[in-house]
């Protein structure tokens, strides 16, 4: 694959051909399963885990040798309007301490055993304000989304995608009011949009106020999942669902993080029927409307732990349980090898 740019109608021919996953392999895992030393089903989850990893490898050994975080950094220039308590010179600060080692999700890397790099998307010139017009040109965002596209390596066994930028989960949350709606409820704002960093009340109403104006600006437009995105989204949502098709197309297993970046991905979902097979969401964010996101998308959460940090932090802390999953399918003894009767003997 090579690393030549993408445009919007590339963008769409991809998602119409989209291939399945390895039937054969989830199949022969399955069977292994049935196998192992223990009640059918009786480790729940881990089961299946090590199944959809084998199915997107393509393999019927799944392998975690090679293990990618991701992290896309940028600024929104709705954040003009009160929408977070931080100012967009904290994501460019961030950054600096993800590269000193400092952040949470260089700790949670190292212990998932997985690499780490952060992309900084054009921090000093954030996107226009949403509430008035699109938030990137179609160059914009395509210069985002290519930039996610080709930071995906085709070697990974597995991809762990997050975001920083101050003001993205105003983004996140019209994003996800333009393509699910909210069920009657009177106001997309109300229904999608949390306290993100930490907002007060009055933050919390211009950011519902803000979210409400953008869907109204643009209207119709909205209909399709690519405007959506361009319209309301950031560089760094441009470049995780970038990072997120370019996986599918390697076929690379996906950790999405928390509200945001399961917010960037989940346009795929509405382009294409099965688009998102290939990623799990990590963990449930405490953010207003993550639950009700990975809802609407068919997902149950691997983790629910009260985040709502970003940075890759829940999609990292999830790598242990797939490993742990791993482990036990690969060495565990049959009843046969163990010489232990089954439940039929």
């Amino acid at each position: 694959m090579t690393n030549t740019p993408i445009g919007l109608d590339g963008i769409r021919a991809l998602c119409a051909a989209l291939l399945p996953g390895d039937d054969a392999a989830e199949a022969a895992i399955a069977a292994r399963q049935a196998q192992l030393t223990k009640p059918a089903g009786s480790l729940g989850r881990l089961e299946t885990l090590v199944g959809w990893l084998g199915r997107w490898q393509g393999r019927e050994i799944p392998r975690l040798d090679t293990v990618a975080v991701l992290v896309f950094a940028g600024n929104h220039g709705v954040v003009a309007r009160g929408v977070s308590p931080f100012p967009q010179a904290v994501t460019a600060q961030m950054v600096e301490n993800f590269a000193r080692g400092g952040a949470a999700i260089n700790q949670l890397a190292a212990v998932a055993g997985a690499t780490l790099r952060v992309v900084p998307l054009e921090l000093d010139r954030p996107t226009a304000d949403l509430c008035t017009g699109p938030a990137m040109t179609e160059a914009e965002f395509m210069a985002a989304f290519n930039a996610g596209h080709d930071a995906v390596a085709p070697e990974l066994d597995l991809l762990c995608l997050g975001e920083m930028g101050i003001g993205n989960t105003t983004a996140g949350a019209a994003l996800a009011a333009a393509l699910f709606g909210a069920d009657g409820a009177a106001s997309l704002g109300a229904f999608w949009a949390g306290r993100g960093t930490g907002i007060d009340d009055a933050g919390l109403r211009r950011k519902r106020e803000a979210i409400d104006a953008a869907i109204a600006f643009h209207g119709a437009a909205l209909g399709d999942p690519l405007e959506a995105i361009r319209r309301l989204g950031g560089r760094e949502m441009a470049a995780i669902l970038g990072a997120t098709l370019a996986a599918r197309r390697h076929r690379v297993p996906v950790l999405l993080d928390g509200f945001v970046c399961t917010a960037a991905a989940a346009p795929l979902a509405r382009l294409a029927k099965g688009g998102l097979d290939h990623a799990l969401i990590a963990h449930a964010s405490a953010e207003h409307g993550h639950k009700a996101l990975a809802g609407r998308l068919g997902m149950v959460p691997l983790l629910d732990l009260g985040l709502r940090l970003g940075e890759a932090s829940g999609a990292a802390l999830a790598v242990p349980i797939l490993r742990a999953a791993l482990a036990c399918h690969a060495g565990m003894a049959t009843f046969a090898e163990a010489g232990v009767a089954g439940r039929d003997a």
